[in-house]
């Protein structure tokens, strides 16, 4: 095949920069300075690094050939312009003859091109900026509200806009659909003009301080998200601070983020923070806004990840507040809520494991089940490197807590894993350990193929009696380790949602310039199955709170996916099996007849019959009537769901989200409530009944 390098090389900034601004040119108050923005020698070293080490250690091998390069130019248009709403189809038709380069231009250290259409964006939403400010400026009285237009709400498979005319068109209808929004959320215009001006404005200038090292960090991620989504390349600013910006977890409020499109979004709690304390926050909130103390609020939509990041931080026991779209509105609602939150240095010991126990019945024939809540899988290496003989671990707390739950003769236990986000793969090695009697704990595959067998090696069980283990979508890494293991040994049953799927091992690896970070192996079951992408399916399902679609291993582009391997040796005791078909009926007839089952199904189908619109209009007539019968339909769903529990009616809607009073568990645990968790009681419910159907078996026998 006949190379392109070196043409590509003087001609195709020169292309992309040639074509016009057309007709929103003179509406630009001042240019951007591109041509300053260029790549750096260390840059390109950088990039050369990187191409050597995907291809000798990364697990997913991979050959750069066209096919990849095809990948790489679509992960980066898609990064780029996610809704198609900046570049046009010409502009496409420009990047399309360098679409099968890129396996020719990395191995080069030739980054010309990526910086070429990366600036090609900066220019278009510098030229959508300019426009809504004109909008702006004009009076937003000039938009009209009565018509009968509609606007896609997802455009990621949308087509380009045709010309410059069909995308100052598009932009229109997008501002008006923002200010619309705005509008029903009960914001009157002069607030809404002066929240727009000021959003545009510091979109505006954040623009303008683009900087050589974003472009960088932009178009070698669209090259080594081909590989899957753990793979990254880290700037040295973003390496500096690993722990914070790499994974994204923001010490101090204990919440972790993620961008989507133009907003930041929370896709985890940490437990024992102070958002998961508040019970105000859950995953899949936006925040749009942040103030120091009680200053003033700046909005933060359209900020790039790494400026939130640093907005919200702060000293310990200072004063933070955020302003959040929650999760449970439906798509046209953006309605806010704000939350006044004290950081705090998260601790070891705040983050412990903790027990209680659930009563079930009155007086001699009361039942009661021990619940285990496994925020994380922690260990103080410290004091374990150091051999100190009691050292913290979440192994040691759970041991002593399965000891005090059995001298106070429980009849069953549940280990909640909802939202564990995972932590120490030791912790769910020996974890494991606690209820097998040795055996395998879970299989390691590296990038050559090699199978590692990791193991507890010591004899004896802590508990022997019933045990459920109860999951989320949250539940991830070493929990899908450990719940893995339960399942597949037949030692617990696993309830509530398919966990995340998060089933690779990352290295960081340094480079010249920055640092990237790897995918060197995979896990898998005893079983030979791969937690990667799937997950651990539950044997009995709970309704998911959460919209899987946006949260979850699945959820991200190029994801490696769900595979087997040959099964580890290890003895199966398979007596819960033919239980597992009983005991999700009887669940289902309970939860057809509870209150909050009921009200959250229904309300999930709820959510999911707005989501489910392609359009929506952009008249105010009828959005605010769409808005108005979904809140007539919700109140009908909680006063149903009050009229159950023997609560008066409300007339209208609270602003607190029902949702998370049912779940405590989405906006963070309170132990205080567990008993009103309707999940929890659930499943010490269907622990019963298996304490039931084992004796009739026994009776029977």
């Amino acid at each position: 095949m006949m190379k392109r390098s070196n043409i590509l090389r003087s001609t195709c900034f020169a292309v992309l920069c040639a074509m016009g601004l057309g007709a929103v040119a003179a509406e630009q108050p001042a240019a951007l300075d591109l041509e300053s923005l260029q790549p750096t020698r260390e840059q390109m070293i950088a990039s050369l690094q990187t191409v050597e080490l995907l291809r000798l250690q990364h697990y997913n091998k991979l050959k750069l050939d066209d096919a990849l390069s095809s990948q790489i130019f679509d992960n980066y248009i898609k990064a780029l312009d996610p809704q198609r709403s900046l570049f046009t189809q010409a502009d496409i038709e420009v990047f399309e003859q360098y679409r099968h380069s890129f396996d020719e231009l990395l191995p080069s250290g030739n980054l010309s091109v990526g910086f070429a259409i990366y600036k090609r964006q900066m220019d278009r939403l510098d030229q959508r900026l300019s426009y809504a400010q004109k909008l702006l400026d004009d009076g937003l009285d000039t938009l009209d509200f009565s018509s009968d237009q509609s606007i896609l709400i997802d455009r990621e498979e949308a087509a380009w806009a045709a010309d410059e005319q069909a995308l100052i068109a598009l932009w229109r209808k997008q501002i008006k659909d923002e200010v619309l929004r705005m509008k029903l959320a009960g914001r009157d215009m002069d607030t809404i003009t002066e929240m727009l001006t000021k959003r545009y404005k510091g979109q505006q200038l954040r623009l303008s301080q683009t900087q050589s090292e974003d472009i960088f960090q932009g178009y070698i991620n669209a090259f080594t998200q081909v590989y899957d989504p753990h793979t990254q390349y880290m700037s040295p600013e973003v390496a500096e601070n690993f722990d914070i910006n790499m994974s994204l977890s923001l010490q101090g409020i204990g919440a972790v983020l993620q961008s989507d499109d133009e907003y930041t979004k929370i896709t985890r709690l940490v437990p024992a923070g102070p958002a998961a304390k508040s019970q105000q926050l859950a995953p899949a909130d936006r925040i749009i806004g942040v103030a120091q103390g009680n200053g003033e609020m700046i909005d933060v939509v359209g900020w790039r990840l790494s400026e939130v990041v640093k907005l919200i931080r702060g000293p310990k026991g200072s004063d933070v507040r955020l302003e959040v779209i929650p999760a449970s509105n439906p798509p046209t609602d953006l309605s806010t809520r704000t939350v006044a939150l004290v950081r705090e240095e998260i601790k070891l010991a705040d983050q412990a494991a903790k027990s209680t126990v659930l009563e079930f019945g009155d007086g001699q024939d009361a039942q009661r089940i021990g619940v285990i809540q496994v925020p994380n899988f922690y260990i103080d290496f410290k004091a374990y490197r150091r051999g100190d003989e009691d050292y913290t671990s979440t192994t040691r707390d759970v041991r002593r807590l399965l000891s005090e739950l059995q001298e106070q003769e429980v009849d069953g236990i549940v280990l909640d894993l909802r939202n564990n986000g995972g932590g120490s793969l030791q912790e769910a090695t020996e974890l494991t350990g606690l209820f097998i009697d040795r055996g395998p704990t879970v299989l390691v595959r590296d990038t050559r193929g090699d199978v590692q067998v990791l193991d507890d090696p010591e004899s004896g069980v802590a508990y022997t009696g019933p045990m459920a283990v109860l999951v989320n979508r949250l539940s991830a890494s070493a929990s899908e380790i450990f719940a893995g293991a339960m399942q597949d040994y037949g030692r617990a049953l696993v309830i509530g949602e398919p966990t995340f799927g998060k089933g690779t091992v990352q290295s960081i690896q340094p480079l010249n310039h920055g640092e990237l970070k790897l995918t060197l192996a995979k896990f898998y079951r005893v079983s030979g199955q791969s937690t990667q992408h799937r997950g651990v399916v539950p044997d009995i399902h709970y309704p998911s709170l959460l919209q899987t679609t946006d949260i979850g291993e699945s959820s991200l582009p190029g994801a490696l996916p769900w595979d087997t391997i040959p099964p580890a040796r290890y003895n199966a005791d398979g007596h819960l099996a033919p239980f597992i078909k009983q005991l999700a009926d009887r669940h289902e007839l309970r939860a057809a007849i509870d209150p909050e089952f009921s009200y959250t199904l229904a309300r999930l189908d709820l959510n999911r019959t707005i989501e489910e619109r392609k359009y929506l209009p952009l008249n105010e007539t009828k959005r605010r009537e769409q808005q108005e019968a979904f809140d007539k339909s919700l109140l009908l769903l909680e006063n149903k769901r009050r009229e159950a529990r023997g609560e008066k009616p409300l007339t209208e809607l609270e602003s607190d989200d029902p949702l998370n009073e049912i779940s405590p568990a989405m906006a963070g645990v309170d132990e205080d409530k567990l008993e009103d968790d309707p999940f929890l009681a659930e499943t010490g419910k269907i622990l019963i009944d298996l304490l039931e159907l084992q004796h009739q078996l026994a009776r029977a026998g």
